[in-house]
């Protein structure tokens, strides 16, 4: 598994919570000690049978009262047009780091509550354009993916089981209807793994507008072609896959690229040397390079990251030569912009307008 990328992810959870200066004094190794669980692998209960029937295992869905994904950012006006036709399965990004297990329970109550900090960050890019389903699930803790031991896979694994039952039951809950795939971080991995076993060549796959790969690298040839979608290379295209990973300039991304090449890949061919999927959030495609004016509103968080404003115009965006999106010298987010001028947590943020109109364009020409 990635892990090196995801000490990355680590070390937004230790500033997220207080511990910046820990960090900027030991780096990584603490990160490993600290994060990783010193316990043995002891199976959680599986999420029951159907269980995604009940209300409290969704951080969002349609009939879920106060509901965080229909949040929306001051001074921002949705349109005025009804709302759109499409189901959006959204999985949200780790939100614990518990180190006296390997998987985090569905009912953490600081887990929840970061869960849907996260979901009212990003998935309400989404809430103009169809109901948004972001199931709890039993999330590996951060530090799952700082081991190379076999319970880091059997951690991973069981998330994912409870992502795969929790799809199940959206598909069921909304047959026919076009749909939206999103995720970020760990959430976009089990997304991936959603792609792979339950949607690549079958009829289902038909009815997807876009799927949102975000903050989780994909290899353009050793990874893509078993996920059923090609990479997005127009704003009004469906049926095709977003993703996109966001650095400042200077980056520094051989850490990411050094793992993420060891770790197998999904068509079993090797990922050494090959491009990732990039996708620029502010054109729709790979390409052109897009300057600042043509972001619609970066979003700029308080230090909770509970409530920001839109800021029109801030960041511009390309493709490197590698995949990776990189936005300039890049602007003061907040506290947790990571080492190597890695905005991993602001993937969303940073395009919050752009990806909203992305969206809704692509719902609108769905089927058109």
């Amino acid at each position: 598994m990635v892990r090196k990328f995801l000490y990355f992810v680590a070390t937004l959870v230790f500033l997220l919570f207080g511990a910046g200066v820990v960090w900027s004094l030991y780096g990584p190794q603490l990160m490993q000690t600290a994060l990783k669980p010193r316990v043995d692998f002891v199976p959680q209960a599986p999420v029951a049978i159907n269980a995604y029937a009940d209300k409290a295992l969704w951080v969002a869905r349609p009939d879920v009262p106060g509901n965080p994904a229909s949040w929306l950012p001051k001074g921002f006006t949705p349109a005025a047009t009804p709302k759109g036709k499409a189901a959006i399965f959204f999985v949200h990004p780790t939100s614990g780091f518990v180190t006296d297990k390997w998987n985090i329970p569905v009912g953490d109550p600081e887990a929840a509550q970061r869960a849907n900090i996260f979901v009212r960050g990003q998935a309400s890019v989404f809430s103009g354009s169809g109901d948004i389903w972001a199931p709890r699930y039993r999330q590996a803790t951060f530090g799952a993916f700082l081991s190379a031991q076999p319970e880091s896979a059997k951690a991973i694994e069981a998330a994912y089981a409870d992502v795969a039952q929790a799809f199940d039951a959206f598909l069921a809950a909304n047959p026919g209807k076009p749909l939206i795939l999103a995720g970020h971080s760990q959430g976009a991995l089990h997304l991936t793994r959603l792609l792979k076993d339950k949607l690549a060549g079958t009829a289902t796959l038909k009815r997807v507008i876009a799927a949102y790969v975000v903050g989780w690298p994909v290899s353009e040839t050793a990874d893509l072609p078993a996920l059923g979608l090609p990479a997005c290379s127009a704003a009004t295209q469906t049926g095709c896959l977003m993703s996109w990973q966001s650095f400042g300039e200077p980056a520094d991304t051989a850490q990411i690229v050094e793992a993420f090449e060891k770790a197998p890949s999904y068509t079993g061919s090797p990922r050494t040397g090959t491009k990732l999927v990039c996708t620029n959030p502010l054109t729709g495609g790979a390409a052109p390079d897009a300057p600042a004016t043509a972001n619609k509103g970066t979003l700029k968080n308080n230090a909770e990251l509970t409530e920001g404003n839109l800021l029109p115009a801030l960041v511009p965006a390309r493709c490197d030569a590698k995949g990776f999106l990189l936005i300039g010298p890049g602007p003061d987010m907040g506290p947790y912009t990571l080492p190597g001028e890695n905005y991993h947590v602001y993937d969303f943020s940073l395009f919050w307008s752009s990806i909203r109109a992305d969206v809704d364009a692509r719902t609108a020409a769905f089927g058109a």
